[in-house]
């Protein structure tokens, strides 16, 4: 023991002891000068002292023990944890809300197939709350040797370790227990990415979708990152997902060669995984030959793997799980909302063609002098309100033509009226016949617009009635350009001449044809009237 803190050790029992002399002195002295007029309080009064000192004595040494119990607690390695592990509960709780609004969101799909595919899968989600078991996929190209690292990993053969592409047909789930790691641990060896044709795109899909829904990831590869290999990587680390980048089949390689190697993987993956997760192993290294004819059989080297993977699970596993449960949830809410969109979107649609064909015959029976979108049936006020009745906003007739006309105004401002006349107009002359062009125009004219306007109000609607940063003029435009490619216009113009063209074509038939009989009829009136302008 070093002389300074025995020293400080002396001083400090001298001094206790002198105060522990001068209390009991000082105890007695009271007591006496309080005896001599009254032995009963006096003995009260010394038995009250004891007890107090007693008790604060008793205070001290039970505050000293709880302090030191903390620090003890603080500071020892936590190598063992309860076995009843409780996740995250904020993320859990967020989880669980997630789920919620998902089945809500799901009792809006029409479709029994999507519906019920959902709601199982959120049923999956949530039995995985309860069971906190971790997911470990193994994800990489064909010929990496993932299945020989899921084999050296678990300690015994699970599949076939031929080299070649396409191996694994589907995900195999293996068990794995590593010391100090309380939940259960499930290895998902999943088939290769980047092989060829049908069956190899069938199997990556496959890879890819277990790969999103794993807690750890181990991205196995056997040289340095090609840029096929890099982009799923990137991908994955997008959306959250934790993963070690393995470079396997280290025996092939020099000291110097696999130095190089994991510094390139470092320097090309330091934006999606940190140093200390680039591992190199040898999970199914070659067997030597000795020069006497003997062979000489190499071990697995995964020792690195199994440290890393160890203080991983033992750090993060908890975090890991509630984060993959909480991504799922969020993930599927995101699928839910994108088939009601879809669905919302059909149902828009069929609103869009019905009016826009509805206001382009009433133009085209009685057409106007000239196409203005304010005086027109471009944007109906009816229709405003049914799309976002289907987007769930109800809106009155007031609310309706304020929207209408404002739209309108936009439509004429930015040039669309006049560009759709002209655009259409070419379009129609390769068509129809001359007399039926100015006729048809207004009103074919109009259901295009129409249409422009009504696929404007979607994406109104489907931003919770806002136009978004660039303004209903953003909208409008981008709508035109795509309502004026190529394919679109022949399409719609096929459907004009359907639905507008040859209704008035048939209509002015008839009229001709009227004429036609009148004139015959007056003809035998004319001639009576000229032989009677003879005779006379």
């Amino acid at each position: 023991m070093p002389l300074s803190r025995l020293l400080i050790i002396v001083i400090g029992f001298s001094l206790i002891l002198g105060l522990i002399i001068w209390l009991i002195n000082s105890i007695y002295r009271l007591y006496i000068q309080v005896s001599f007029t009254a032995p009963l309080l006096a003995n009260f009064l010394i038995i009250l002292i004891i007890g107090l000192l007693g008790l604060l004595i008793y205070a001290f040494i039970y505050y000293f023990n709880q302090v030191k119990s903390n620090t003890f607690r603080k500071t020892r390695p936590q190598h063992r944890r309860n076995l009843n592990f409780k996740l995250p509960e904020q993320k859990t709780e967020a989880a669980q809300e997630n789920l919620k609004a998902v089945r809500r969101q799901v009792q809006q799909i029409q479709d029994k197939v999507n519906r019920q595919a959902l709601l199982s899968r959120s049923h999956e989600i949530e039995a995985n709350l309860v069971k906190g078991e971790l997911k470990v996929v193994v994800f990489g190209t064909g010929s990496s040797g993932k299945t020989s690292l899921v084999n050296a990993l678990i300690g015994e053969i699970v599949g076939n370790v031929e080299s070649t592409m396409g191996t694994t047909q589907i995900g195999e789930i293996h068990r794995l227990k590593l010391p100090g790691v309380s939940q259960e641990i499930l290895i998902t060896d999943t088939p290769g990415i980047l092989e060829s044709g049908i069956a190899g795109t069938q199997r990556e899909q496959l890879a890819r979708k277990l790969a999103t829904e794993a807690d750890l990831l181990l991205f196995v590869v056997d040289n340095d990152l090609r840029q096929s290999e890099y982009e799923p990587l990137q991908a994955l680390a997008k959306i959250g997902k934790r993963s070690l980048l393995i470079l396997n089949k280290i025996d092939l390689y020099t000291e110097e060669e696999q130095t190089i190697i994991k510094q390139k993987l470092q320097a090309r993956v330091k934006d999606l995984i940190r140093d200390s997760d680039v591992i190199l192993i040898a999970a199914n290294p070659h067997n030597f030959a000795l020069e006497t004819g003997g062979i000489i059989t190499a071990e697995p080297e995964i020792i690195p793997l199994l440290k890393r993977l160890a203080v991983v699970l033992r750090a993060e596993g908890e975090d890991l799980i509630a984060d993959n449960i909480l991504l799922q949830s969020q993930r599927l809410g995101e699928e839910a909302r994108k088939i009601i969109d879809r669905q919302r979107q059909r149902k828009a649609d069929k609103i869009i063609d019905r009016y826009q064909w509805i206001g382009a015959g009433v133009i085209a029976v009685t057409p106007l002098p000239v196409v203005d979108m304010l005086a027109t049936a471009a944007v109906n006020a009816q229709m405003v309100i049914e799309i976002g009745q289907v987007y769930g906003c109800e809106l009155n007739s007031d609310r309706g033509k304020e929207l209408a006309f404002s739209l309108g105004k936009t439509l004429v401002s930015l040039g669309v009226v006049k560009g759709a006349i002209d655009l259409l107009s070419k379009a129609l002359q390769l068509n129809i016949a001359t007399y039926l062009i100015g006729k048809a125009i207004q009103g074919v004219t109009a259901a295009y617009l129409t249409r422009i306007a009504g696929k404007s109000f979607i994406e109104y609607f489907r931003h919770d009635q806002d136009w978004g940063d660039g303004g209903i003029t953003e909208v409008v435009q981008r709508q035109f350009q795509l309502s004026r490619k190529d394919e679109f216009i022949k399409g719609f113009v096929k459907d004009a001449i359907a639905k507008i063209v040859e209704p008035l074509t048939d209509s002015w038939e008839e009229e001709q044809l009227e004429i036609t009989r009148e004139t015959i009829q007056q003809e035998p009136l004319q001639q009576q009237a000229l032989l009677e302008e003879d005779d006379w």
